[in-house]
């Protein structure tokens, strides 16, 4: 029986979905990766991949890269993004989606607002021995992500070229302009180069979200655009004027935490709701904790010199930069279905799939491998983190810690 209010097929299996999970499960699973996640989002969606893809099976890869291409077409922390579309489609539903979200995310939230309130420090010859350590477990993690996506998703000479290109379009052009470009051309070479005679796959890669929730969504996200900033001036509300400044600097930004950091320091500094120094500060702190970088909002909305702050503050700076990449994804899911079964599609995304490691092969050179391989026993530990995950297939969690422990005693050589 077909579902008109969802657009999917009950009588079909869900291409490498497993059962249905709960709200639950989806919150513990995400719990454990917003702990021990580090290295930003590119090695977050290696986390994602090795524990959700490899190891629970939530979803195959093909579904999973289609999941990274849709997340790095839209605004807002890619990894978030894909984090809650996958507790969508386990929690079976926006319960889930926001459970994955919330467990992701509250860690490293918990964390800069506690060092905004004076309770953390990370200082020290130590510390910065720790921060450098878990660098090169990034580098461990983005490196066993492409060697697994490779494998699976450019497995002839027209895929391995398509990633080639895409690795040179983000070299050479650089920002988010370069990643969207690389997939976007991407898209354009599989239509010529990856179309094949396999029918489509019986299955869907299905999300249980109706196209008129998908449809509210998407207007939700035009509406927290367009109000608030009308409500600020008419009124001159401090606390819609915070949820406006954050707001629009998550809706703004491709590519991830790092690129928000200048429309955050202009919203926040500018204006004088924070000194730079106190900026620069909570950044540095950002850097050595697990989860998505986006949660620098909650510090900076505890920091703020005018009222609301504190928690009030954190609350609201920490919502409204992730709310409109969660609202977009959300609104888009009923219809990527849809569009990515299409024969010309699944060619395009063929392509776009290469494309993206194309990119993450970029992104393991710069900023990820750059920023922590800065000689060669960094190179011999940051091998045995990727030996320890793709060999001896051991945990990510326990990696971060050999690693982190690693980067230590070098540091204090």
């Amino acid at each position: 029986m077909t579902d008109t209010t969802t657009g999917r097929d009950e009588s079909q299996a869900t291409r490498g979905q497993a059962a249905r999970g709960s709200a639950g499960e989806v919150f513990a699973a995400f719990l454990k990766l917003g702990l021990t996640s580090f290295g930003g989002p590119i090695a977050h969606l290696g986390y994602f991949r090795d524990e959700l893809v490899v190891r629970r099976k939530w979803i195959d890869e093909a579904g999973y890269a289609d999941l990274v291409a849709l997340c790095q077409f839209l605004p807002g922390p890619a990894s978030s993004q894909v984090g809650f579309s996958l507790g969508v489609l386990r929690g079976n539903g926006l319960l889930g989606g926001l459970a994955a979200w919330f467990a992701f995310t509250l860690p490293s939230a918990m964390i800069l607002f506690a060092f905004a309130l004076g309770a953390a420090a990370f200082t020290g010859p130590a510390a910065e021995g720790v921060l450098h350590g878990l660098k090169l477990v990034a580098v461990a993690v983005v490196a066993q992500a492409i060697w697994g996506m490779a494998k699976s998703l450019t497995p002839d000479r027209e895929r391995a070229g398509i990633a080639l290109a895409a690795v040179a379009i983000v070299v050479f052009v650089g920002g988010s302009f370069g990643q969207i470009g690389a997939i976007a051309l991407g898209a354009l070479a599989g239509l010529r180069l990856c179309r094949s005679d396999v029918p489509a796959p019986p299955g869907h890669l299905s999300f249980p979200v109706s196209r008129r929730g998908g449809a509210a969504a998407l207007a939700l996200f035009a509406g927290f655009f367009l109000v608030p900033p009308l409500v600020a001036g008419a009124t001159g509300h401090q606390a819609v004027a915070l949820f406006d400044a954050f707001y629009r600097s998550g809706a703004l930004v491709f590519g991830g935490g790092h690129v928000v950091l200048p429309l955050l320091q202009a919203e926040v500094v500018t204006p004088g709701w924070a000194t730079n120094e106190a900026f620069l500060a909570g950044y540095g702190v950002a850097q050595a904790v697990p989860g998505p970088l986006f949660t620098f909002a909650a510090y900076l909305g505890a920091v703020m010199g005018p009222a609301p702050h504190g928690l009030a503050g954190a609350v609201i700076a920490l919502v409204a930069v992730f709310l409109p990449g969660l609202l977009l994804v959300y609104g888009m899911l009923p219809f990527w279905d849809a569009l990515r079964l299409r024969p010309t599609a699944q060619a395009a995304m063929r392509g776009a799939n290469a494309a993206v490691v194309g990119i993450l092969g970029a992104a393991l050179y710069s900023p990820v491998w750059t920023s922590a391989v800065l000689s060669p026993p960094d190179f011999a530990l940051a091998l045995a983190g990727f030996l320890l995950l793709t060999v001896w297939k051991a945990q990510p969690w326990i990696v971060v810690l050999l690693l982190a422990a690693g980067g230590t005693l070098l540091h204090m050589i």
